[in-house]
Parts: structure tokens; sequence; C-alpha cells
């Protein structure tokens, strides 16, 4: 086998292997193992777990060791759930819970970021910002339903409240460490540039911050879910919370695990929906996506 180095131009050389009579080799290239795909799709891997959950949890009711009055059935959850969609319940009471997230997660957007600007940008914010807010982050904001029942009545405000105080805190952290965590040379680039103190803000730390706040946006989703869970539960007469009051008084486990799938759905759709986000607004950033 020889190798020939007779480039036909004189700035692209041209490497051909040949053999030791004269003739071209058919060479094939190389593909490294991290860029292999299974021949499975990947679609039917994720679903394949749900499904046979599904399957074990369908043959566990109807052999009997699951009884109806602790877990219904899979069939019997979605006749239920077909029922509530049918008469309206269900869009009503989702329409509801829907304007409860929102307005508790807008309220705690603003000031979980307006505080975390404040205590991440200036050292005279972040003294007087951050002591107290770690302080009441530490405080279960379940525990604070009746102070807010007490504060704000038996109407939707304290509801609100409860979903605003779970997603300050979450926002509020990771937006302070996103702005904390950019990098100082970036900072110092930027002011040999010529940029103010209001451009290197605009140009080098709240893009630097993004994907913190992202995140953490994403986190107090979960978050405003949940808070919402305790807050329907609370002297509430519509929502989705409600419903599933509802059925624990009339021990209706297939009415309660049709709420909580709802739960699910929403808060899968609010996480694809920051996901989405993150795709589009973070398409500079360069990440592992898993071998």
């Amino acid at each position: 086998m020889s190798i020939s180095h007779a480039p036909p131009h004189p700035h692209e050389p041209d490497i051909s292997v040949k053999s030791e009579s004269g003739a071209p080799l058919d060479l094939e290239p190389i593909v490294p193992i991290s860029s292999r795909r299974t021949r499975v799709p990947r679609w039917l891997r994720r679903t394949t777990g749900p499904v046979l959950l599904l399957v074990l949890w369908q043959l566990l009711s109807a052999t009997g060791v699951l009884a109806a009055d602790v877990l219904a059935s899979p069939g019997r959850i979605a006749q239920v759930g077909s029922d509530l969609i049918s008469d309206g319940s269900l869009a009503s009471a989702m329409t509801t819970s829907l304007q409860r997230v929102a307005a508790g997660l807008l309220l705690g957007t603003l000031v979980g970021t307006g505080l975390a600007l404040v205590s991440g940008l200036f050292r005279i914010g972040e003294d007087l910002v951050d002591a107290p807010v770690q302080m009441l982050r530490t405080v279960p904001f379940v525990g604070l339903i009746p102070l807010f029942i007490i504060w704000f009545g038996i109407g939707e405000a304290p509801k609100v409240a409860i979903i605003t105080l779970g997603v300050t805190f979450p926002l509020y952290l990771n937006v302070y460490a996103g702005i904390r965590g950019v990098d100082a040379q970036l900072i110092e680039a930027g002011e040999s540039l010529g940029l103010s103190r209001w451009g290197l803000v605009r140009h080098v730390v709240l893009p630097g911050a993004l994907p913190g706040a992202l995140t953490g946006l994403r986190y107090s989703l979960g978050i405003a879910w949940l808070a919402l869970v305790f807050a329907e539960q609370v002297n509430a007469d519509s929502g989705i919370g409600f419903l599933m009051v509802q059925a624990r008084d009339f021990l209706r486990t297939d009415v309660i695990v049709v709420c909580l799938i709802v739960y699910a759905f929403l808060g899968l759709l609010a996480d694809f929906i920051v996901r989405s986000l993150e795709r589009l607004l973070l398409q500079w950033r360069p990440t592992f996506t898993g071998r």
C-alpha cells in the first residue's frame, strides 16, 4: 500500500490511498459511537414505561388486587373523565385554576425577578434585600394559609397570594445566582469596549443570567401547581381542587385521579412552553444532549 501525495492544485493537496498495485481503495467513514442511534424510535422508548404501568394497573384492578374504593381502574377513570368533559364541569374547573395560576405566576415573577435584580446588581441592594428574602424562604408557604385568610378573607386573594409566594423564591434564587455567576472577564471586556453601566447590564449581565432565570421559571411553575393544590382546598367553591374535595367527601377515587391527571397534564404543558422558550432564546448556548 502506498500513499500518493500528488496534488491536482498547488493550494489544494490531494491525499489518496492506493493499494500496492496502484488501484485506489474504497474507504468507509468512521462513525463515532456517540453519533450512532438505536433503531428503536425515541418516542416508542419514552412511551413504553407509562404503557406498561397502565397495563399492570389494569391487570391488578381486574384481578381484584386493587379494590375500586382504594384505586379505580384506568378504564373507570377514563369513563369518569369523559363524563366530566361532556357535562362541562372539568373545563370550568380548569379555566378557574388556570386563571389563579396565571395571576400568581405573573405577580410572583414580577416580585421575584425585581428583588433579584436589586440584590444582584447592587451591593447595597443585596445587604437590604437578600437577608429578609432568605428568612422568608425558609418559612413553609403552606403554613401561611391561615394568616392569609385572616388578611385577605376567603375569596380569590388568599389563593393568588399563596401561589405568588410559592413562585417568588425559586425565581429570586435562580435569577440572583445567574446575575452573580456572570464571568467577570466578560464584564471587563464590556468595559474595555466602552459600554456604560446600563449597557453592561443589558448586553452582558442579563443575557448571562437568562439560563438561570428560565430554570427558575420552570421550577416556579412546578411550585405554582403545588401551591394551587393547597389553595383550592381551602374554602374554594370552584376549580380542580374543589372537585377533589368533593370527591374526597364521597370517596370517589376515580374523580380524584382524574383531577391529579389534569394537574400533571397542565404542569407538563407549562414545562413544555418554558422549554420551547429555552430553545428559542438560548440558541447561542451549546449544550450536551446525552449519548
